[in-house]
């Protein structure tokens, strides 16, 4: 049995050639069935009216839709609702749906606190009244990159997702939400795993498919150049890389894959990245208090961009019992976003979603200890447990 979201239009038009007069018609019947399924959520084959018999009976044949199982699901006070999914061997990963109400992909708003504050309600569920509804999404169980800073690398690599089961993220997801974003930024390092990325990206971005804007579908990167590369050439996504550091001293001290890909080598992989007109590639930076918060890093930040269209992410560090990094104050984060926007930069500092459900950035993980690594923090599997 085949699973209907490991095929992109190409793969499926070539099954049903033989069911066709001509490749015209392969292809007609490949974008009404991607459609019925991606667009009008029908599930059932028979109700495919516009299909010819025989192909509906083909693909009942041979093809299922393959259906996450929800396992758990949990609502954090902003409004950011987390999913843990259970896989068809028993492994777990988990999603988020993080709301936002921007004006544009470059403008953050104030915090559900602030907006509180500034007598304005945030609304209670990922579905009412957002301006901008992203979708954080899995492409492996665990991740291989071992990171300090983040959750899910403490885990180690259990395997990759395939195709299947990170469309089935989306696919699932829209069914609560009418999701506008896409960011592979949950567990795992997604050109870790580039096939079955790729393969996904083109469904995501597919006019027949999910039909999201390819500016829309942003994967994100620890820094694997020759994917980099090989990403670029192949489905035109937005790029996101994860910088969090202002040298390769730094950087590699908290993330190993700067020793084999040092900060020249990411930064030449970003400059032939093709991008379009008024395209940029983010640079997030986790903010580590005492680590790389400093003025010093901020002016060293801004040479390393020079050349490469770009905006920047700043991101407190999400503290989690597993870590022993701390976030920095306040004062220190404005005061190294003001020195990169005093230069031209464009700068944000990123709202942390969902904290209080574990679904802020480097808190993903998964929860029931199905990915190797996990009994390194049994206070951490007691913790989190507990509290769906």
């Amino acid at each position: 049995m085949i699973y209907f979201q490991a095929l992109n239009k190409a793969d499926l038009q070539a099954l049903l050639l033989p069911l066709s007069t001509g490749e015209a018609q392969a292809r007609y019947r490949a974008k009404q069935i991607f459609k019925w399924v991606y667009q009008r959520h029908v599930t059932d084959w028979d109700q495919m009216t516009d299909v010819s018999k025989a192909a509906r009976q083909w693909m009942k044949d041979n093809v299922e839709i393959y259906r996450l199982q929800e396992a758990t699901r949990q609502q954090a006070v902003d409004g950011t609702a987390k999913f843990l999914w259970s896989l068809t061997d028993g492994k777990t990963i988990e999603s988020v749906i993080i709301p936002a109400a921007l004006q544009n992909d470059d403008e953050e708003r104030p915090t559900p606190e602030d907006s509180k504050l500034a007598g304005r309600e945030a609304p209670s569920s990922p579905e009412a009244s957002w301006g901008r509804l992203t979708a954080c999404i899995s492409s492996q169980v665990g991740c291989a990159m071992a990171c300090k800073f983040c959750l899910t690398g403490v885990q180690g690599l259990d395997r990759h997702l395939q195709a299947h089961e990170i469309v089935a993220q989306i696919y699932e997801l829209r069914k609560v939400a009418p999701i506008t974003n896409v960011v592979f930024m949950g567990m795992g390092e997604p050109l870790h795993n580039l096939e079955n990325v790729i393969k996904a990206c083109e469904i995501l971005i597919d006019a027949d498919g999910l039909a999201l804007s390819r500016r829309k579908v942003t994967v994100s990167t620890s820094g694997l150049v020759p994917a980099i590369d090989e990403l670029g050439k192949r489905v035109p996504v937005s790029l996101a890389i994860s910088l969090n550091g202002s040298n390769d001293e730094q950087r590699g001290a908290i993330m190993p894959v700067n020793r084999k890909w040092p900060i020249s080598e990411l930064l030449a992989a970003c400059k032939r990245y093709p991008l379009g007109a008024h395209r940029r590639i983010t640079f997030e930076y986790v903010m580590l208090k005492g680590q790389n918060d400093s003025l010093e890093d901020a002016a060293r930040v801004v040479k390393l961009l020079k050349g490469i269209p770009n905006k920047i992410n700043l991101i407190p560090f999400n503290e989690h019992p597993a870590s022993e990094f701390k976030r920095p104050s306040d004062e220190v984060v404005r005061a190294f976003q003001r020195y990169l926007l005093d230069r031209s930069l464009v700068a944000t500092v990123r709202i942390s979603r969902g904290r209080d459900i574990l679904a802020a950035c480097g808190q993903l993980r998964s929860i029931f200890g199905t990915a190797r690594g996990t009994e390194k923090h049994k206070d951490w599997n007691q913790l989190t447990t507990s509290a769906v």
